[in-house]
């Protein structure tokens, strides 16, 4: 098969959906299958290149930032990207559009659609969902659920990462429910594994309020623990974290925004012995997934998609709690036996049921039924 991706999301730019995006696209290659990327440019990135084997095109839209994209870079975005596939598509023989997030992209993959006729399959990743994310897109959101509902219902099948999200997505009127399909998100548990364990907590993520990183250093503030908190990311909230910080008695480490294929970031993950995400409003966290692969000790919360992707593998409290993260933080570095079984049945969990090859299998299924049909 020729995949057509779509996605405002791809390495070296973006969040948790970036790398995610990138690892499923490897394993169709390995399969056999022909890969090309359509997704937004950033002077960090070469505008095209191929990333792994994988043909991407990066299109112009004035993003500004790494971590993060606004309304008007989509529309930009949108505007370019319909430019160049209206001369790219018809040079190529695409059987599918895989798409990545219902906004923007599946208003891109909506009019390849209805252009080209070429079937697609999206999948959602959480802020492009109404109701998913409080620090951003509310207001977008407004105007968003007829566009999303039309997106949905010219699609073949909506993927889901969690069953949070699905019902999310099943609240938008009109989505018949057998085409919500739920797979996973996917880890390379040959690349993200443990490491001689040292003294660290680790949390990475954007600096939003909903993520709760201010809750975690005010968890570690008031005693002088064993232990480093680390934090890598970016976002809004970075000069007030770093206030927080200065007043903490744990040593309290920022490392900015870290690429999660650098070997930084996985020397972290594989030294840490604690790893914390403790947001309000999560889908599937692919640095969960990362974390468990790399035998840490996972604290998280207990809302959304969190416990999902822990299963009892982790430790599930309520967000915005820092008296009880602090005591379970405590718990773990006075327990150490309790703390290696929990090491040991995350990387079990992470193999088991997170490993990438049979992850793209299912994906590869739906392509083929829709293909075909």
């Amino acid at each position: 098969m020729k995949i057509l991706i779509l996605t405002i999301e791809y390495p070296p730019i973006g969040g948790g959906a970036s790398p995610v995006i990138h690892e499923i696209n490897k394993q169709f290659l390995a399969k056999g299958h022909e890969v090309a990327v359509v997704t937004m440019a950033h002077k960090k990135a070469n505008p095209h290149e191929y990333l792994d084997g994988v043909d991407v095109h990066r299109i112009k839209c004035f993003r500004m930032h790494h971590h993060m994209s606004y309304l008007w870079e989509h529309i930009a975005f949108i505007w370019s990207a319909k430019r160049f596939l209206k001369k790219f598509i018809p040079s190529s023989s695409f059987d599918v559009c895989y798409t990545h997030f219902l906004v923007p992209s599946g208003i891109l993959a909506r009019w390849v659609n209805k252009k080209f006729g070429i079937p697609y399959v999206i999948t959602a990743h959480g802020s492009d969902i109404p109701g998913f994310n409080p620090d951003r897109f509310n207001n977008t959101h407004r105007m968003t659920p007829r566009l999303i509902r039309s997106i949905m219902e010219r699609s073949t099948w909506i993927v889901s990462p969690s069953n949070y999200l699905s019902e999310l997505m099943s609240q938008l009127n009109g989505i018949p429910a057998e085409k919500i399909v739920r797979i996973p998100n996917g880890i390379d548990t040959q690349y993200f594994q443990p490491g001689s364990k040292r003294p660290i907590i680790l949390s990475s993520g954007r600096l939003l309020e909903r993520k709760g990183f201010q809750h975690l250093i005010e968890a570690v503030s008031y005693e002088a623990l064993p232990v480093e908190l680390h934090i890598c990311g970016d976002g809004p909230m970075m000069k007030s974290l770093r206030e927080q910080a200065d007043k903490s008695l744990t040593p309290v480490i920022f490392h900015g925004w870290v690429s999660n294929r650098s070997e930084h970031y996985k020397k972290l993950l594989a030294e840490a012995s604690i790893f914390c995400l403790v947001s309000s409003k999560e889908n599937a966290s692919i640095v969960l997934l990362e974390a468990l692969a790399s035998g840490c000790a996972v604290i998280t919360s207990d809302v959304a998609g969190c416990p999902e992707s822990v299963g009892d593998a982790g430790i599930c409290i309520p967000p915005g709690q820092s008296d009880r993260l602090n005591r379970e933080i405590k718990k773990l570095l006075n327990e150490k036996e309790y703390s290696v079984n929990l090491m040991k049945a995350g990387r079990e969990r992470a193999v088991r049921e997170f490993a990438w090859p049979a992850i793209a299998e299912r994906y590869l299924s739906l392509f083929e039924k829709q293909v075909k049909g």
